[in-house]
């Protein structure tokens, strides 16, 4: 019955959150335009001076799983500013005050911010196919964009509530969301092999979550080579399972 009651109240979360979409589509769009100059121009005029190696792949190709990834994370890193736009109108009180757990309301809000980065991955997808990047999409490499898609929107919205629950305004997280994003981006493996880093990058590398959805998605869509998936997927749901178990922590302090 507990558990029943927890999924129960998770999918509500969910189902609330995905329901804003209706309301304001804009913000789909409007989120898509950095993402699509990325490709349309860094990475195009990238393919002509051919100055990253590639191995046997295009630049585009190469780029093209790294701005799939971006674009999640650009709907995720600020999910936590949206927590704290709940507090201050008093809409978090009233959740936290109903019998569903804190765990299944953070992990409601994880799943839809994934939920939500399938529509931003999609409209990269059809860019990419206008762009006429060579991709592998097959019903089974698009059913594991998906949940890739997912656990990298659950991982780093987890990550910007946990953040939330810090630093409390939204002009702080505003702020910090901005500060952490792009570092996140550059310091993985989106834009350029990890091979051809320093050292003192290639450390942070390893250690960032998005690398591992990066490879993942690169894995699926353009090599083909699904030796290291298993050991990218298994770091993901272990860093998704610390931030979420982070983010329910912090939601304590949420109300202080």
């Amino acid at each position: 019955m507990k558990l029943k009651r927890y999924f129960t109240s998770m999918l509500a979360i969910t189902e609330l959150e995905l329901r804003k979409i209706r309301h304001d589509q804009t913000q789909i769009w409007m989120r898509l335009i950095q993402p699509v100059l990325w490709l349309a121009v860094f990475g195009v005029t990238f393919s002509t001076i051919r100055v990253i190696p590639t191995g046997d792949y295009s630049y585009l190709q190469f780029l093209t799983p790294g701005i799939l990834a971006q674009s999640v994370i650009f709907v995720a890193i600020f999910y936590g500013i949206n927590v704290v736009w709940e507090r201050d109108l008093g809409l978090l009180n009233k959740l936290l005050s109903t019998p569903a757990p804190r765990s299944s309301i953070v992990l409601g809000k994880s799943l839809a911010a994934g939920l939500r980065g399938i529509l931003q991955a999609l409209g990269i997808l059809l860019i990419a196919i206008i762009l006429g990047i060579d991709m592998i999409l097959t019903p089974l490499t698009v059913i594991g964009m998906i949940a890739i898609i997912i656990l990298c929107g659950v991982c780093f919205s987890s990550m910007s509530m946990a953040l939330a629950s810090v630093f409390h305004t939204r002009e702080r997280m505003m702020g910090v969301g901005q500060a952490i994003t792009m570092p996140l981006f550059f310091a993985s493996s989106a834009i350029y092999p990890v091979s051809i880093m320093p050292g003192w990058l290639q450390a942070i590398a390893v250690v960032n979550p998005l690398s591992y959805v990066v490879d993942a998605l690169r894995s699926l869509l353009v090599t083909g080579d699904l030796s290291g998936l298993g050991v990218d997927l298994l770091i993901l749901v272990a860093s998704a399972a610390v931030l979420l178990l982070l983010a329910s922590l912090g939601f304590k302090r949420m109300l202080v």
